[in-house]
């Protein structure tokens, strides 16, 4: 894997701090203007590292595998949703034009489209339990969504996924009759 693009950004009014974030393909680390240039190399090295670890820790194993997806809904259907919700199959699929995912409870089948690989765990963890309240109520009325509001980063996720929705100029959502 390639090292990143690293920017280094010194100023003359950080005093102690040293902090790191991602700014597309780079990572842009702010220093102290006074720091050297072996604790600038020091501090960069650091601050990739635990940035690294922060990225790492967000993104859900369910990303790897359509097992492991499943895996990831048994959990959440136990937790959340009394493990009354018990899908036949649930596998990635190629990004959807209209939705971020979609559940047929005929079938008890899940789809998840591949755009949500690389969202932060707890989004596709409420994607998932989304889907999965369909298993017990087909409708996006009151009694689904007292299920699903079980999941406590709701309306965080539905906020997260307009965001990214907006951001990409797409036109998603998680059901066609979505509320």
């Amino acid at each position: 894997m390639a090292e990143p693009q690293v920017e280094v950004r010194r100023s003359k009014r950080r005093r102690q701090t040293v902090s790191a974030y991602r700014d597309g393909d780079k990572i842009v680390v702010l220093l102290p203007a006074r720091m050297s240039r072996a604790e600038e190399k020091r501090w960069v090295a650091d601050m990739l590292s635990r940035l690294q670890r922060s990225e790492t820790r967000r993104r859900s194993p369910a990303r790897e595998s359509d097992e492991a997806l499943v895996r990831r809904c048994r959990e959440l259907a136990a937790r959340y949703l009394d493990g009354r919700a018990e899908p036949s199959g649930v596998r990635w699929v190629a990004p959807m034009r209209t939705r971020w995912a979609s559940c047929t409870p005929s079938e008890g089948t899940i789809r998840v489209s591949r755009r949500l690989r690389d969202v932060p765990g707890w989004v596709l963890d409420y994607v998932l339990v989304h889907e999965l309240a369909h298993l017990l109520v087909p409708g996006h009325g009151a009694d689904f969504w007292k299920w699903v509001r079980r999941y406590p980063k709701t309306e965080r996720a539905i906020g997260y996924l307009e965001g990214l929705s907006a951001a990409a100029h797409l036109d998603l959502g998680l059901d066609a009759d979505e509320d």
